[in-house]
């Protein structure tokens, strides 16, 4: 296995630290796949307290003959810069651009199969791999772990409820008041005007735009719309998604059409590891003993990119 350090958007205001890890030289050229991140701020392993999903999926598939493009998301390496820039932010900035970039980088390298490009996205970049994909060319096909059809403030909110049910009398008292402000805001995206969107903070750097430029680009729409493979994986004990609400819902959305495959796990959480509950308010615990994302999953990821023609 081989780490190359790589700097992806290097001549733009916001270059990114990442690696491209590759498989030994006797797999080359050979496929491989551009990693985007979830919601929040994280590093190119996409580090969740002990947990380094990125990391686990960079050198698991590298060993099956994969490369792989991990970076560090902008919110993260340039918060502070893009706060104080006072651009308004969504996720155009945030992550498609960068997710574009790249794929771009994988291009220009001999040792990758060109016509063997993925996008692999988790959790909100799951959700956001169909738009990754309508603004690049070549991608050969679509991996979506723990995504959701659904808008970003639909799952929020649902997360918040489920919170709330969890919670003490106090804590639920101030996440009703939380969740309550924000009810307020999301029922309004609809006829808020861009301008008065982009006038409403929601902390972090963050309007009520970036919500509302999320609804512009329905993720159901793009996806019925798609015609490249789309592999669609959830583990049954994620709190952050639903089965219900989320991957059945995929399944509806691809109902008499060919060109996707599901993979639901058993005892895995939103981060592909063995989980140890399904109760979102122990979500510090889950995620703060070290496990690995297992071969099952490696193996089935592996096998369906190099099975696509």
């Amino acid at each position: 296995m081989i780490q190359d350090k790589i700097v992806v958007q290097a001549d733009s205001r916001y270059p990114l630290n990442g690696i491209l890890t590759l498989p030994e030289e006797r797999f080359w050229p050979c496929p491989a796949v551009v990693l985007v991140h979830g919601s929040g701020s994280s590093n190119m392993d996409e580090k969740v307290q002990k947990l380094t999903p990125f990391k686990d999926l960079a050198e698991g598939l590298a060993q099956r003959g994969i490369a792989s493009v991990r970076y560090d998301k902008r919110s993260y390496a340039h918060g502070v810069k893009m706060v104080r820039s006072k651009e308004i932010i969504t996720v155009q900035e945030e992550t498609i651009d960068d997710a574009v970039s790249a794929v771009e980088l994988l291009k220009k390298d001999k040792r990758i199969d060109r016509t063997q490009l993925f996008v692999l996205g988790h959790s909100m970049g799951g959700m956001l791999a169909p738009r990754i994909d309508a603004q690049t060319e070549g991608l050969k096909g679509l991996i979506v772990m723990a995504g959701s059809p659904r808008t970003l403030h639909e799952i929020m909110l649902d997360q918040f409820d489920e919170m709330m049910e969890k919670s003490n009398a106090l804590t639920k008292y101030f996440l009703k008041k939380q969740v309550q402000k924000l009810q307020d805001i999301f029922s309004k995206l609809d006829q808020m005007t861009d301008e008065q969107a982009k006038k409403i903070s929601m902390g972090g750097g963050t309007t009520a735009y970036y919500f509302k430029e999320m609804c512009k680009h329905p993720t159901e729409v793009l996806l019925k719309q798609l015609e490249k493979p789309v592999c669609i994986l959830q583990g049954k004990d994620d709190f952050q998604v639903s089965v219900s609400k989320d991957y059945d819902a995929y399944q509806r959305i691809f109902a008499g059409k060919q060109n996707a495959e599901f993979k639901l796990y058993d005892d895995l959480n939103h981060c592909f590891v063995k989980s140890m509950s399904n109760d979102i308010s122990k979500a510090k615990k889950e995620y703060n003993v070290e496990r690995h994302i297992p071969e099952v999953v490696l193996d089935d990821l592996a096998l369906w990119m190099k099975k696509v023609q």
